[in-house]
């Protein structure tokens, strides 16, 4: 399968405090990535810097076919982020917001109006359309967030802790998306520290303080480090 984002030997220095420590690893186009770890384990900064919105202090990495030192424009084209703090406009409705965000993105009026529907259809959000962001409950404004990140028809969405607060109902329901949106071949870089999310990634890739400990599928780590639970294999690969 091709491989939609390659990193080689990525670092990131904050001065004297390496936040991500030489690391390498392939995502392949279609699938559903997980970085897992505890807070502090890399996995946010590594996220920033694929998305170009941190600069490597060393390394090489290329998404979507291009170079995040040289072409981050053109990567900004063809991705979609939701970042961990939420990043919407409160005083904006729905609909307001999404389309902001697909003007961000430049995309014309007529095609933006179906996409709108289409996204606010397909995550079940009609009810919600009118209303001013500042009254919604936690999953919906996490279900908005998800929305602008794939109001542009993106080839990868980055989705740092998304559900990150909410009730197990509400991340089952976020996962839903998750799955949908993989299957109509848009490529998924998720994080988080829920360690029963990470069943439902096709591979993982676990973190610990800056460094890869682990890479491979939920079942295969399992039966690696012949154990029955993800909670197992993160204790076994940490020495928790």
């Amino acid at each position: 399968m091709e491989n939609i984002i390659t990193v080689e030997g990525l670092t990131k220095e904050f001065g004297n405090f390496t936040a991500v420590n030489q690391i390498s690893f392939k995502v392949r186009k279609g699938e559903i990535f997980g970085l897992l770890g505890a807070n502090g384990a890399g996995k946010t900064t590594t996220i920033r810097m694929l998305c170009g919105l941190l600069i490597p202090t060393s390394g090489t990495m290329n998404v979507a076919g291009y170079d995040v030192f040289t072409q981050g424009k053109e990567i900004r084209k063809h991705i979609g982020y939701m970042s961990q703090r939420f990043s919407l406009y409160e005083d904006l409705t729905v609909i307001e917001n999404l389309e902001l965000f697909g003007t961000i993105y430049k995309i014309k009026k007529k095609s933006l109006n179906r996409r709108i529907l289409q996204v606010i259809a397909r995550l079940k959000m009609r009810e919600f359309a009118g209303e001013r962001v500042s009254t919604l409950p936690l999953g919906q404004k996490q279900k908005l967030a998800f929305a602008t990140a794939l109001i542009h028809n993106p080839k990868i969405i980055f989705l740092d802790e998304p559900t990150s607060g909410v009730d197990p109902l509400v991340r089952r329901d976020f996962w839903n998306m998750i799955y949908e949106s993989a299957d109509r071949g848009i490529t998924i870089v998720v994080t988080t520290h829920y360690m029963d999310e990470a069943e439902y990634c096709n591979r993982l890739c676990f973190m610990s303080h800056g460094n890869i400990e682990a890479i491979g599928n939920p079942n295969d780590l399992k039966i690696k480090y012949k154990v029955e639970s993800m909670n197992e294999v993160f204790r076994k690969i940490t020495n928790r």
